[in-house]
C-alpha cells in the first residue's frame, strides 16, 4: 500500500525545533550558565501557550462548553499562534473529527488504534486526510467569530511574531538574546507540542476508565498535571460539553479554575456542567461492570485451577494403572 505523501512544512517544523532545542539549549548551559529569567521566561510562555490551547482552542471554541468576551478570545487567539498547533478554526475541525469517530481509524484524525506513534505526532506528518486543509464544513459556527477568522487569515505573521518576536523582545530586555530565543523559544515550543500530544496518545492507553469504556480514552491526574486539567480524558469523552475536565474539588485543572474566574468578573458566561445524576449514572454502571468483570475473572481462575488439578488426578491415575499393568501374573506359582 503506497504511503499518503509527507507534509514537508509539518516534519520540518518538528525535526527543527527538536534538534534546535535538544543541542542549543544544553550548549547555552554550558557556555553561559543557569539564568532565572530565563526560566521564567520560559515558564510564563509556556503557561500562556498551554492555556490558550486548553482553555481556547479545546473548551472554547472545540466544544463551546461556554462563552467568552472578545478581549478573552483575542487573548487565546494570540496565545493559540504562540502555541504554534495551527489556527483555532483547523485545530478544532480536526478535534471535532476525532470526537465524532473516536477509535475509528479512517476518519479519526488521530486515532490511537493506529499506534502510539501515528496518534501522537505521525497524523500530522502525512496527508492521510486530503481535505483537512481546505474543508472546514463541521466549523461553521466558528466561522461566524470575527476573531477565530482574524487569527485565521493572519495566523503565519502573527505566529511569527509570537515565537521570533516576543522571545527577542524578552531577550533584549533582560540581556540574554540567545538564551531568550532557545528557552522561551524553541525548548518552550517543544515541550509544549508534546505535552499537548500526549492527550492524543498517552490519555488513550494509560490511565482509568472511569466512566465508560465505549471507547479508549482514560483519566490520568499525571497528565492532568502537564497539561493544565486535560488529563481526565475519559470523563471529557462522554460529557465533552462540559468546561471542567477534573469535576472533583482535588483534582488538578487549572483551565477550568481560570473560566470559572473569567466567569467571576464577567468575562465567561453559560458555563456548561454535566448533570450530576448523568455524571453519578455512568460511574456507577462502569464499577458494576468492573466489578462483573472481576468476578467473571475470578470464577475463570477458578475454574482452571480446579481443571488442572483433575487433568493431574487423571494423569497419576494413568500412571497407577500402567504399573500395575506392566507386573508380572504370578497366579500360577
Amino acid at each position: 500500500m503506497k504511503k499518503p505523501p509527507i507534509i514537508w512544512l509539518n516534519t520540518s517544523l518538528f525535526s527543527i525545533t527538536f534538534l534546535v532545542a535538544a543541542i542549543g539549549v544544553p550548549w547555552y548551559l554550558i557556555s553561559a550558565g543557569f539564568s532565572w529569567s530565563l526560566l521564567i521566561a520560559f515558564v510564563v510562555l509556556a503557561i500562556y501557550a498551554g492555556i490558550s490551547i486548553t482553555a481556547g482552542y479545546h473548551r472554547l471554541w472545540s466544544h463551546r462548553a461556554y462563552e467568552a468576551h472578545w478581549s478573552v478570545r483575542l487573548l487565546f487567539a494570540l496565545g493559540g499562534a504562540l502555541a504554534l498547533q495551527n489556527s483555532a478554526l483547523h485545530w478544532s475541525s480536526d478535534h471535532r473529527e476525532h470526537h465524532k469517530h473516536v477509535d475509528h481509524d479512517e476518519k479519526d484524525p488521530y486515532s490511537i488504534s493506529r499506534g502510539f506513534w501515528f496518534a501522537h505526532i505521525g497524523w500530522m506528518l502525512r496527508e492521510y486526510h486530503e481535505h483537512r486543509y481546505n474543508d472546514y464544513s463541521n466549523v461553521k459556527d466558528l466561522q461566524k467569530d470575527k476573531i477565530v477568522m482574524w487569527q485565521h487569515k493572519y495566523y503565519l505573521p502573527l505566529t511569527l511574531f509570537m515565537n521570533i518576536g516576543v522571545p527577542l523582545i524578552i531577550g533584549f530586555a533582560i540581556g540574554h538574546v540567545w538564551g531568550a530565543v532557545l528557552f522561551a523559544g524553541f525548548l518552550r515550543i517543544v515541550v509544549g507540542h508534546h505535552t499537548t500530544f500526549f492527550i492524543n496518545s498517552l490519555a488513550h492507553i494509560w490511565g482509568k476508565q472511569t466512566y465508560t469504556d465505549k471507547n479508549s480514552a482514560r483519566d490520568n491526574g499525571f497528565l492532568a498535571f502537564l497539561t493544565y486539567g486535560e488529563g481526565y480524558h475519559n470523563f471529557h469523552h462522554i460529557f465533552s460539553g462540559d468546561y471542567r475536565n477534573g469535576i472533583r474539588w482535588y483534582h488538578f485543572d487549572p483551565s477550568k479554575w481560570l473560566i470559572k474566574t473569567f466567569a467571576w468578573f464577567g468575562l465567561a458566561k453559560n458555563l456548561k456542567k454535566a448533570k450530576p445524576y448523568q455524571i453519578k449514572k455512568a460511574r456507577l454502571e462502569m464499577a458494576i461492570k468492573r466489578l462483573s468483570t472481576r468476578q467473571s475473572t475470578m470464577a475463570q481462575r477458578l475454574r482452571e485451577k480446579l481443571e488442572a488439578q483433575y487433568d493431574a488426578l487423571l494423569e497419576e491415575l494413568q500412571a497407577q494403572l500402567r504399573v500395575q499393568n506392566q507386573r508380572p501374573d504370578r497366579q500360577g506359582d
